[in-house]
């Protein structure tokens, strides 16, 4: 009986989805910086170093925001 009444309270835990609106919300502000300095110069990023950069942030700032939705769906 314990047992069942500890799954049941562990299924309906609500989990914060605090870690997740930051992390979709900086990915979100991230996207409209990227384009609006993508679309003032042309020569955006300017190098491949400077490339490789801006796609690594990109990678982060993606993979947080899917781990932080999965980890608290």
């Amino acid at each position: 009986m314990a047992h069942a009444l500890l799954v049941i309270a562990a299924e309906t835990v609500e989990h914060s989805k605090t870690a997740y609106y930051v992390c979709a919300g900086a990915l979100a502000v991230w996207a409209v910086i990227l384009s609006f300095v993508g679309l003032r110069d042309p020569d955006f990023p300017g190098s491949a170093v400077a490339s490789r950069g801006v796609m690594a942030l990109t990678a982060v700032l993606v993979l947080a925001a899917m781990a932080t939705a999965v980890i608290t769906a």
